[in-house]
């Protein structure tokens, strides 16, 4: 990172074009130097590297190849988000509170680097195991308005979006574990009253590759995402934030690609490639919450419930997902990895620990967070995983505006976040 000049000094030559992109944006300091790691958690990494081998052996044996390659896909999902700390809540936060772009422009990394092989595999046809990609795209209305700003308004309350709630949940944050118990919850019932919702106005999807073909689909794509990279690094400038915290960290870069801490760049073009690979694998991209719903209705049906009658689960496709058995269920096959590989990650870098003592607060934010996501992902068609990420990088327009309406959602998150005694970055803080 990069300060103000001191007073009284020669001002600086302009930055030639070609480096503005690639230049540190500046902050009000410089970013803390990061801790040494601390040992590696032998207990947990043996337990949790147990588990992956044991359930990969298991889903491989008696799913089959494929499911078994989407396990291990989750697995590698699960350590490039802990090892980076990629995550979308923080991001946001940031960004609407002081101004700090950083996370948003990995964010627009992650995304251009998407939709280039996405643009790749689905404008050829490209997949394996038989699977035809297709894009992700959903209608345009007022379910994709609603969900989405209420999802963002959860997850400043819940403390994670959708795939930081695995991930957070495998490095064994408490209080995330209640985030995700109220997101299943949420989602679940969503899907039980989706007669209620069903039928809100909403316009056909909008799918840039049917009019303007793929290589046009993604040269407005990184245009578009040029243009946020360009604006996010002016309101940076403008507003001056602070830098971001800084985790415990490798020193040498050998150890550090193991046991971390990686750059947000390098994590973003981790989960790009891995995130093609579940759409090479499953012709269908990466998604989070629909196995949210499935968990939420199994347990129902476990008690006695019968979700198989709801008119959600008789959808074409999702009576399918409810009669299989969960571990060949796609997405539930990479949220369970996600959470396993993110706890052999957390594992390796030290921090693998469980927190007590959860203020009341936090756990009522936690769980309120965790159902207005899974609610507001089911209204909008997805997640920050599914709906933004999927959509943008199949230049979807859905895509788009659910961000949009996430950082509008994001604004009164932040609001709401006092009242739980949860704090927001301040321009005068050391860090945001």
């Amino acid at each position: 990172m990069t300060t103000a000049p001191p007073a009284g000094s020669s001002p600086a030559a302009p930055p030639r074009a070609s480096t503005l992109l690639f230049a540190p944006s500046p902050t009000s300091s410089e970013r803390p130097e990061a801790p040494p790691l601390p040992p590696v958690r032998r207990t947990p990494l043996v337990v949790s590297g147990l588990l992956a081998a044991a359930l990969t052996a298991y889903v491989w044996s008696a799913h089959g190849a494929k499911p078994g390659v989407l396990l291990l896909l989750g697995l590698g999902l699960g350590v490039a988000l802990f090892h980076s700390r990629f995550g979308f809540t923080s991001a946001w936060r940031q960004l609407v509170a002081v101004g700090n772009g950083t996370g948003l422009r990995a964010h627009a990394l992650l995304l251009g680097s998407t939709a280039t092989l996405f643009a790749l595999l689905i404008g050829t046809g490209t997949g394996l195991f038989g699977s035809q990609p297709a894009p992700s795209a959903g209608p345009i209305g007022v379910g994709l308005f609603a969900g989405s700003a209420l999802f963002a308004v959860g997850m400043q309350l819940g403390g994670a979006c959708a795939s930081g709630t695995l991930f957070a949940v495998g490095s064994g944050q408490t209080s995330i574990v209640l985030t995700l118990g109220g997101f299943v919850a949420g989602a679940t019932l969503a899907a039980w009253q989706y007669d209620l919702w069903k039928d809100l106005p909403a316009w056909e999807p909008v799918v840039l590759s049917e009019h303007i073909g793929w290589f046009g689909s993604w040269g407005v794509t990184v245009a578009a995402l040029l243009l946020v990279v360009l604006v996010s690094r002016r309101v940076q400038a403008r507003r001056n934030p602070p830098p971001l915290g800084a985790v415990p960290s490798a020193r040498r870069a050998a150890v550090r690609a193991v046991r971390g801490s990686w750059p947000l760049a390098a994590g973003a073009l981790a989960l790009a490639l891995l995130g093609a690979g579940v759409l090479l694998v499953s012709g269908g991209a990466w998604g989070v919450t629909s196995a949210f719903s499935l968990w939420g209705s199994e347990l129902v049906g476990a008690l006695g419930g019968h979700p198989e009658n709801w008119t959600w689960w008789q959808r074409p496709g999702n009576a399918e997902m409810l009669a299989g058995p969960v571990l060949a269920d796609k997405t539930s096959l990479t949220d369970i990895g996600i959470m396993i590989g993110a706890a052999v990650a957390a594992s390796l870098g030290g921090t693998w620990a469980l927190h007590r003592g959860i203020p009341w607060r936090t756990a009522v934010a936690a769980v309120l967070g965790g159902v207005l996501m899974g609610v507001g992902a089911r209204l909008a068609g997805g997640c920050n995983i599914g709906a933004y990420l999927a959509g943008i990088a199949s230049g979807s327009l859905s895509g788009w505006l659910w961000g949009a309406f996430a950082l509008a959602g994001t604004w009164v998150g932040l609001r709401l976040r006092p009242l739980f005694g949860l704090g927001n970055p301040k321009p005068g803080d050391g860090v945001c």
